[in-house]
């Protein structure tokens, strides 16, 4: 059986980079979960149909492939708002929470796999072996996340950062279906005072002593 290691954590903690590595120094498969909602929109989008369509969505949804997350055209804005399109409608989250589970069961390389998301040691994978929890105060991923967005040109200012931080903490945390929060057994991963290298090294210790 292959081992599953969940990464949970807000915006700007750190987790995707974090989990791309781990999975990368295990030779584990990694699974990007945020973009699986961007992915479905976007095959919606490409067949000439309405990624806001039930029927049309909920297909792709259960029809989507591990490869299907390969596609070049992810990371826009077009794939964003097809994404939101698609991940109120329940049939597609009930596929894709299969689809996720399916991959951490089933990992292509067969040896363990890597999810990181908001809900992955409560909802996705609750029985996975090794959890972590990314976390950071908003302050430090609000600086975070301004250089981030000003390495791409966009013009912003660090207190509107830190407000629509903020805002989206209290959404993906007070909303009524998976929550963001901690796992009971989810070890407890703060990088407000950590570079990357230094999460890094922290987080795969603490997985090395559970493997």
């Amino acid at each position: 059986m292959s081992v599953i290691i969940a990464i949970d954590g807000p915006a700007a903690a750190g987790k995707g980079t974090l989990a791309r590595r781990v999975a990368a120094e295990l030779g584990f498969d990694y699974l990007d979960t945020g973009l699986i909602y961007r992915a479905v929109g976007m095959k919606v989008d490409r067949a000439g149909f309405d990624p806001a369509d039930p029927a049309r969505a909920g297909e792709a949804a259960r029809d989507l492939q591990p490869e299907d997350l390969q596609a070049g055209d992810l990371r826009g804005d077009d794939a964003a708002q097809a994404a939101s399109k698609v991940a109120v409608i329940p049939e597609v989250r009930a596929a894709l929470l299969d689809f996720q589970r399916r991959f951490a069961a089933c990992p292509p390389g067969g040896k363990g796999a890597v999810l990181d998301g908001r809900d992955i040691g409560t909802v996705v994978c609750p029985v996975a072996p090794i959890k972590l929890y990314v976390t950071a105060s908003a302050e430090t991923r609000a600086q975070r996340r301004l250089l981030e967005l000003q390495g791409k040109g966009v013009a912003t200012s660090f207190d509107r950062v830190l407000a629509e931080m903020r805002e989206r903490d209290e959404r993906d945390s007070s909303r009524a279906v998976a929550p963001l929060k901690p796992a009971d057994d989810a070890h407890i991963l703060d990088t407000s005072q950590m570079d990357a290298d230094a999460a890094f090294d922290a987080a795969i210790a603490f997985i090395r002593a559970k493997l």
